[in-house]
Parts: structure tokens; C-alpha cells; sequence
């Protein structure tokens, strides 16, 4: 029924057995390397080495194996035209029409703890990627299959054409070249990373290599007349928005996107039930309660202008109550773990909200169990910036109380409440908190003075009372003078990092003020 040839040469061999099994009964001839081959002819599969197909031994532990005419010959042949298949002949090469290949584990071997050089060095593959380059060049008349995730479709379209359609090889082709990028990528990042003296390994690379998968096409970017796209890591951590599921509501935009995910670093820190808030990449909103509904209705208060149009996130399930509440407001986008079926079916009536949910990271000390990046990346003209991520968490050990007063119980667990919050809000950043949600947010202004007032302003415009409050400043107060804003508002109790020239003078005016004051030695830039 069928005259194709396939060349085998896996290194993962998940389902491999399965495909050649399928492959056979159709007719297809099979051709594989030492491993794969022992594998299939255990099996009962009638399977040709590639030594016998070039004549030529598997040698140097078999690093040479398949890089030779006789098998790139019968991957790169144009079938149409007449030279290339007399050449063929005339050497006694046979058509490779299908490559089935992945590559040898590098990413996985470097991503040991103690891997060495050596170990790097001999999971480099090179007959590997040079047969995916050679059949996917060739797509035309070759189909390549570089993951065991393409095997059931390319399968489909054998039984029902007798081959391998052009738009299949077309989109297979893609698939391989896209995966030697990666390879490349990884080989790269590692080897140019690597100090051959020490044996250690730079957290940045002499070349930066980013691998990113688009997920979609956007209707437009931050403005109507950019275009946009959203893309995610190669290797995405768990728990991170470009793992959500969209369960209702319209496409999301650049702009949805972009505070969604701030919405949703942020929510996912605390521990306790919590809402957030975001408009505009900041948050205008946060508190913990005992629920998804306590905890938003508390956020809420905090700034409800802001909060109209904005992206709200729970790290909790949200149930009947929280949906009929939050549904009282215009929202853009809704994020959380999981919902009830009450709840979707309240938002089934806001057709417009973008629902998506996500489930939370598994926890553990590491930025990926936490679903945190480890780098972070800023485009800037013909360059990028990068840096190691803001994930420090504050500890109680790590605090320094500065001042005569002393903070309470309440006062401590409300300053480093809002020590989080400010993380996340834009500098200049001040937060003031109370009873575990945010009272005022002043952030983005060029003058920290600013931004003490501004979070007093919103305060009074959502008629919250600041007496008794929490500040918390993401870096710290140059003078005194914003120190006797939120005081003369109401704050009884400051966190902020230190480290000014004039600390003294705003320990000073602290004391002075009759106020509690805790240095964190962490500043929390967010710009």
C-alpha cells in the first residue's frame, strides 16, 4: 500500500514503540539508530540499522552515526526534480520520506544540580539536529517529527491520504526548526554562562537567548495603533497567568494582560483569603478576610472610583456571595483558582467579563514552585535590561525597630501587610493600611511628599479615617517632611527600608511624633 521510508532515532522513546508498530502496518519501511533500533527489533518490528543503510559503522561511541550521504542524501533530494533523483540512483541512495527524531536531553542535563562540563559537552547532539535541519529544509517531500505530541496526527493523515499532507509537513517543518532554536538557545545560554576557570555559572549569560511561544494575537497594543502579540516562556512556571484558562468573556487586551498579571503576583503572596484590586498596574485595593467575599468588599472600599473598570484577582475559590458582589461592579477582568457554579453562572449574565482561572502554584522554596520569574527583562532602545527578579521576602529577623515606641502586635502584623502591598505598587510608592486592607495607595509620583499626599487624597475620597494606620514606604524618606505627612493623616506606625544620609533626621522627627518606625534594610523599587 505504501513504498515510504521512516528513519527512527529517538532519545526520549515515549510512544515510539507504538508509532513504528502503526508505521509497519501501514507499509512503512523502518530505519533506526543502535538504542531506538535494539528497542523496536525487541519488539518484533522488522527495523534496518542505519550502519547497514550507509555501510559504515557506528563509531566514536556514536557520536558519527548519521551524518553521511546516504541518509542526508535521502532526507535533502527533491523528489520533482529529475537531477536530484538521478544522482540518488546513481549512488545507490534511497528517499527518506519521514524523520522521526528528538533531540539528545541537553536542557534536562544542565538543569541538574552538579552537572559538569563534561556531562554538558556529551549531551550536545549533532547527528540529531543536522537530519531535523536536512528533512525539515526539505518539507516539501519530507515530513520530520521532533515531539512524541505529533505522532497521533501525522499517524491520522497517513491512514486517511496514504501520506503526509503539505500543510501538515508544512506546519511539522516549523515545529523542527523552532525546536533547533531552542536547542541552539539552550547550548548557548549554557556554554557562554560558564567561567572554564572556576567551573561556575554566571546567573547571565554572555548572549541572551529568549525562547517565547505565542499564545495569541491581540486586537491592538497598549494604544489602538500598535499592533500586539502575547507570548509565554518556553518553560512556563506553574501557577503564572500565561497558564489560565479563559473561561468567558471578550479577547483579552495588551492592556488586560499587563495588570492582570499584577493583579495576579501580587494576590498570589499572602497566605490568608485575599482580594486585589489593580488599575493601571496598580493596585488601588488589597486586604485578607475570611473569604473571597470579606476580603474583596474590604479592597473595595479602599478606592471604589479606581476600582471601576479595574482587574480584581482572589487567591481563593470564588462562591456565590463574592460573584454577586463583585458583579454589582463594572469589572474587566476576574482571576482566581477556581469558581463555584453559582458563580458562573451570575457572570453568565456579564457576558463581557473576561473570567479566567488560574490555578495557584504548588509552593516551596523555590521562584518556580512560588510560579515566580527568576529574571526579569526591560526593552530599552536597541537593548534590553535584565536583573534577578524582586522575590525577597521579609522576615521577621530581617527587621530593625529604630524608634523609642515599639509597634504592637497589631501595628506589626498591619506594617508588614502593607510592606507587600507596596511591593507591587509603582514608585514612589506609599501604602497606608489597617485591619489587614490598604486605606490609601499613593503611587508613581517623581516626589515621595507626592505620593504621601495623594494616598491621604484617596483615602478621603472612599471617606476612610487614616488615624491609627500603617505606612509603608518602598524606599526611604529622604526627609522628614513626608514622614510629618502621614503622620499628620494619622499613621502610628512606619515600615521603610533606611539607608538615607539623614535616617537620623527621621528617626528623630519619629520620636519626636511620638511613632513607631521599623527599617526592613530591602528597598522595593517599581518603576
Amino acid at each position: 500500500m505504501n513504498t515510504m521510508r521512516a528513519l527512527i532515532s529517538v532519545s526520549d522513546k515515549t510512544g515510539i514503540v507504538e508509532l513504528a508498530r502503526d508505521l509497519h502496518a501501514l507499509g512503512v519501511g523502518l530505519i533506526s539508530t543502535g538504542g531506538t533500533a535494539k528497542l523496536l527489533a525487541e519488539q518484533g518490528l522488522p527495523v534496518t540499522e542505519v550502519a547497514e543503510v550507509t555501510g559504515f559503522p557506528e563509531m566514536l561511541d556514536g557520536r558519527v552515526k548519521t551524518l553521511h550521504p546516504k541518509v542526508h542524501g535521502g532526507l535533502l533530494a527533491r523528489r520533482d526534480t529529475p537531477e536530484h533523483m538521478a544522482a540518488l540512483q546513481a549512488h545507490g541512495i534511497d528517499t527518506i520520506d519521514l524523520l522521526i527524531v528528538n533531540l539528545y536531553p541537553f536542557e534536562a542535563t544542565v538543569a541538574k544540580p552538579g552537572c559538569t562540563l563534561e556531562d554538558a559537552i556529551e549531551n550536545i547532539d549533532i547527528g540529531g539536529p543536522a537530519m531535523v535541519r536536512s528533512a525539515a529544509k526539505n518539507w516539501k517531500d519530507v515530513a520530520v517529527l521532533t515531539d512524541a505530541s505529533q505522532y497521533a496526527t501525522v499517524l491520522a493523515d497517513i491512514k486517511a491520504h496514504g501520506h503526509v499532507s503539505e500543510a501538515i509537513r508544512f506546519a511539522l517543518s516549523v515545529a523542527a526548526f523552532n525546536r533547533i532554536a531552542q536547542y541552539d538557545a539552550a547550548i548557548s545560554g549554557y556554554l557562554s554562562s560558564l567561567d572554564l576557570a572556576t567551573g561556575q555559572r554566571s546567573v547571565f549569560s554572555a548572549q541572551a537567548n529568549g525562547n517565547f511561544i505565542k499564545l495569541q494575537d491581540l486586537r491592538y497594543g497598549e494604544n489602538p495603533h500598535q499592533q500586539a502579540a502575547f507570548y509565554r516562556d518556553l518553560y512556563p512556571a506553574p501557577g503564572s497567568l500565561v497558564m489560565a484558562e479563559q473561561l468567558q468573556g471578550k479577547e483579552l487586551s495588551y492592556n488586560n494582560i499587563a495588570d492582570a498579571d499584577a493583579a495576579w503576583e501580587c494576590v498570589k503572596t499572602f497566605d490568608a483569603p485575599a482580594c486585589v484590586i489593580v488599575k493601571h498596574a496598580n493596585p488601588c485595593g488589597v486586604a485578607v478576610g475570611q473569604d473571597a467575599l470579606e476580603s474583596y468588599s474590604k479592597a473595595f472600599q479602599t478606592d471604589p472610583t479606581s476600582a471601576f473598570g479595574g482587574i480584581i484577582a482572589f487567591n481563593r475559590p470564588v462562591d456565590k456571595a463574592a460573584a454577586e458582589a463583585v458583579s454589582k461592579q463594572f469589572v474587566e477582568v476576574l482571576m482566581a483558582p477556581s469558581y463555584s457554579a453559582e458563580a458562573l453562572e451570575i457572570f453568565k449574565a456579564k457576558a463581557n467579563v473576561r473570567v479566567l482561572q488560574i490555578a495557584l502554584p504548588p509552593g516551596g522554596s523555590s521562584a518556580w514552585d512560588k510560579g515566580q520569574n527568576a529574571i526579569d527583562v526591560k526593552r530599552i532602545g536597541s537593548g534590553l535590561l535584565m536583573q534577578t527578579a524582586d522575590n525577597h521576602e521579609l522576615q521577621l529577623a530581617d527587621l530593625k525597630v529604630v524608634t523609642r515606641v515599639q509597634p504592637t502586635p497589631t501595628q506589626m502584623q498591619d506594617l508588614l501587610f502593607a510592606w507587600k502591598v507596596a511591593k507591587f505598587v509603582k514608585s514612589n510608592a506609599i501604602v497606608f493600611c489597617a485591619n489587614g486592607m490598604t486605606m490609601g495607595v499613593g503611587a508613581g509620583q517623581m516626589s515621595r511628599l507626592d505620593s504621601a499626599r495623594i494616598a491621604s487624597i484617596k483615602a478621603g475620597h472612599a471617606h476612610l479615617s487614616l488615624q491609627g494606620t500603617a505606612v509603608a514606604s518602598d524606599a526611604f524618606f529622604p526627609f522628614r517632611d513626608g514622614l510629618d505627612v502621614v503622620i499628620d493623616q494619622g499613621a502610628t506606625s512606619v515600615i521603610q527600608p533606611g539607608g538615607s544620609m539623614r535616617d537620623s533626621e527621621v528617626i528623630d522627627a519619629a520620636n519626636e511624633r511620638g511613632v513607631a518606625m521599623v527599617f526592613t534594610g530591602v528597598r522595593h523599587f517599581r518603576h
